[in-house]
């Protein structure tokens, strides 16, 4: 069925089969007939499915699998804007390149139901045409006489200006003395003044900027902002945003983490005017849905917001910026898996607009492509206003190991006394939540861990309560061992912030000390107070995780302690030194931003690791083309593509079951361990290790082929007949090979993620799709 994007004006007479796709995880659109009125792609109709009614999109011509006379007819349309044509191509897109289904794609364009359905009139006061004669009292005179000389108001903005209770204005609505008249909706958005003065930029941002306006003009390009912390990145790209604006199109910005970017807002409010339309999950169900409707009527002309906002329904979108575009909380992982950086790059390709990435430490993946021509760098290699990069110092914890039972330093504990005496402000940095990672019994080294997924339980001593990382469970401390049933025999192993922050309070009872974690900053409010707190220098020892690296302004903060630099060194990552270098090179950013110079001290067992060298050294790209060579050599992305291919169970028996591919199929999976012919004992070595988090949310999950790299490209999952179709699931990977390595060429920091799923077929054939080869190149 050809996409009905290719054609957004094509309307459809009544009688007519057109293909309407629901927002359900469900293979494809469905077919149904038109009703007595002609409907156009795009427009949000309510079908019938099965028993209920649920709206979805129409989406084009019908495929015609089945006779019109037996299709169900299309109910209402509803009254709202139509999904422009942009936004259903980077649906099937989306779908397509994710192994998704397109419902569930278009589930996210449809998070705000209420906002399909047209806005309740809005009703004003104003006095009657022909009043009756009523009894008067005072307040019913002053009411009369506030709405005579005041234009039409809503009955509590006019029980406002007389002083008087609503009671009052429901009396005389009654009484005939007042009327009602529907009056327009005042914008929910004022917009941005494009007249204010623009803070004065140095040559280098003045070039950056000047490339982002005149890229504006040109189609799609993807510009990379690539400055050092507190070059002024925000102020460059603000310039491309108000030239956007001038030309009358809208404007995305994603931020990782809206809800912390309370600053960020101030400098918007401070540079346009106006508070930009702001999408997050914190928001009210109200006020997403004002969002939603103003965004797809061309009223929201700057929407700041989250990675879910690429999906919103813009009319006119003419720019997207991504900002801190190296910053993980861009990946989702539950549900329909995606990257917003790589995604926001599609989306502008598909609108023919330019894309800005910005970072002071970019994703290796945006740098490859930089080094291969597809996107265009724009250095600024200095601080504004003349401020000086901080002094970063390793701290070799071999040679200066804390105190017993403490977790600072002595270089570390003098070198924040310093900096208190000296009336300013210092950071310490943990990327750990909680008190202790680890609670273990002493008597018989017995480790609590969620009995879900096996993870250690982190303690929150604020909370009371134990709690794993990965699924959520938790628990309260037990009075005792539940393996020897000692009391009182449980010991913290391990810091978290909130034993820093104990330890400091310790130390230096004078200091005013806060905690900065995504436990203790519960939404964007809290998390604005918090900014402000630090700002104004009502605080003056910050202890904090990740959160505090994400791009905030304090002039009085000159110094930073990194706790444990090594954290996040080892594992299985493949991209762990480059995002330990990324993280901790944000969090020494923080220090010394104004005239004051910064200091930043890593407390390390390595401190000849690569990692701290470069740290040290600010020699990042000799870092980063080490790391990029590793890879190469490797295949590694992003110089290749890692497919994860995911048998889920009941039991941990069950998944284990796979047989590796024989035959011609065990071409196709390239450096199979011991790829044998059939489930005998060489099948059973084929298998690999089990999974670090075996249980993890729920059903048992192991990789049905455990490799480095992996090259197919279509492929089936069948279920063994016997046992009632709950019998082993055979996995089985079809000859040909090499579709993994033609993914998009000119998008080629997109990852691939083919996660096989479990998909209902609505025509209980049986049947059900590994995966697809991709649409566009």
């Amino acid at each position: 069925m050809p996409s009905a994007a290719a054609n957004p004006t094509a309307r459809f007479s009544p009688q007519s089969r057109v293909a309407v796709l629901l927002p359900l995880p469900l293979a494809g659109a469905y077919d149904y007939r038109v009703g007595d009125q002609p409907v156009g792609v795009g427009e949000f109709v309510v079908v019938p499915l099965g028993k209920r009614e649920l709206v979805g999109v129409v989406w084009g011509e019908g495929a015609g699998d089945v006779d019109i006379g037996r299709l169900r007819v299309i109910g209402r349309r509803l009254d709202c804007p139509p999904l422009p044509e942009v936004t259903r191509k980077f649906v099937d897109w989306v779908a397509a390149y994710t192994l998704a289904a397109p419902g569930a794609v278009l589930k996210m364009a449809m998070s705000v139901p209420s906002a399909l359905e047209p806005s309740r009139p809005l009703l004003a006061c104003r006095p009657a045409a022909a009043p009756p004669a009523c009894k008067l009292t005072e307040a019913r005179r002053r009411v009369l006489d506030t709405v005579a000389r005041l234009p039409p108001l809503p009955s509590a903005d006019l029980a406002r200006e007389a002083g008087v209770g609503p009671a009052v204005i429901k009396g005389l609505l009654e009484a005939g003395a007042l009327e009602q008249v529907e009056i327009r909706r005042p914008p929910v958005f004022p917009p941005p003044d494009l007249g204010r003065p623009a803070p004065t930029l140095s040559e280098g941002q003045r070039a950056a900027a000047d490339a982002l306006v005149t890229a504006l003009g040109g189609g799609f390009s993807v510009q990379v902002i690539d400055g050092v912390t507190g070059s002024g990145k925000t102020e460059v790209y603000f310039e491309a945003v108000a030239a956007a604006l001038a030309k009358g199109r809208q404007v995305l910005v994603l931020l990782p983490e809206i809800a912390l970017s309370a600053q960020w807002l101030k400098r918007f409010a401070n540079r346009f005017g106006v508070p930009p339309a702001e999408w997050h999950s914190e928001l009210s169900d109200a006020k997403r849905r004002e969002t939603w409707r103003a965004v797809a009527a061309g009223e929201a002309r700057v929407v700041v917001g989250a990675r879910s906002a690429l999906f919103l329904p813009y009319l006119d979108l003419g720019l997207i910026v991504v900002d801190e575009e190296h910053d993980g909380a861009f990946k989702q992982e539950d549900g329909v898996t995606y990257h917003a950086r790589d995604m926001a790059v599609v989306r502008a390709r598909l609108g023919n607009v330019p894309a800005v990435l910005a970072s002071a430490t970019p994703s290796l993946e945006t740098l490859a492509n930089i080094q291969a021509g597809r996107y265009t760098r724009l250095h600024l290699p200095d601080r504004h206003a003349g401020a000086a990069l901080p002094e970063i110092v390793p701290v070799d914890l071999r040679r200066v190991p804390p105190p017993r039972g403490m977790w600072l330093s002595p270089v570390l504990a003098e070198a924040l006394e310093e900096t208190l005496a000296a009336g300013e402000q210092a950071m310490l940095f943990l990327n750990r939540r909680g008190y202790a990672p680890l609670t273990l019994c002493r008597k018989c080294g017995h480790r609590l861990q969620c009995p879900h997924c096996t993870a250690w339980l982190v303690e929150h001593r604020l909370a009371g309560r134990l709690v794993c990382h990965h699924c959520g469970h938790f628990i309260r401390p037990p009075a005792k061992c539940p393996e020897c049933e000692a009391e009182d025999s449980f010991a913290a192993c391990g810091p978290g912030v909130e034993r820093i922050a104990e330890e400091a309070a310790h130390r230096f009872p004078g200091a005013r000390i806060a905690l900065m974690a995504s436990d203790t900053v519960a939404g964007p409010h809290a998390a604005a107070e918090f900014v402000r707190q630090v700002a104004e220098h009502e605080i003056d020892l910050l202890v904090g995780t990740q959160i505090v690296a994400k791009g905030y302004h304090f002039p009085m903060l000159t110094l930073v302690g990194v706790v444990d630099a090594d954290l996040g060194l080892e594992g299985g990552d493949l991209r762990a030194a480059e995002r330990t270098h990324q993280l901790l090179a944000q969090v020494a950013g923080r220090a010394g931003r104004a005239e004051r110079p910064g200091r930043v001290l890593l407390q390390t067992y390595q401190p000849d690791h690569p990692v701290m060298r470069a740290l040290v050294s600010g020699d990042r790209d000799g870092f980063i083309a080490r790391e990029a060579e590793t890879r190469r050599d490797a295949g590694m992305p992003p110089y290749g593509r890692l497919a994860a291919l995911v048998v889920s169970g009941p039991d941990a028996a069950r998944p284990g079951r796979v047989h590796p591919p024989s035959g011609p199929r065990r071409a196709a999976c390239r450096g199979y361990p011991g790829a044998g012919p059939g489930p005998g004992a060489a099948g059973a070595a084929a298998r690999p290790p089990p999974p670090p988090l075996p249980g993890q949310g729920g059903p048992h999950r192991e990789p049905a082929c455990g490799l480095a790299r992996l090259a197919v490209g279509a492929g089936a999952a069948r279920r063994n007949p016997g046992a009632g179709g709950r019998g082993p699931v055979q996995l089985f990977l079809k000859g040909r090979v090499g579709v993994v390595e033609r993914l998009p060429a000119r998008v080629g920091s997109i990852r691939a993620f083919c996660g096989w799923q479990s998909v209902r077929d609505p025509l209980r054939t049986g049947r059900s799709r590994l995966a697809t080869q991709n649409p566009m190149c």
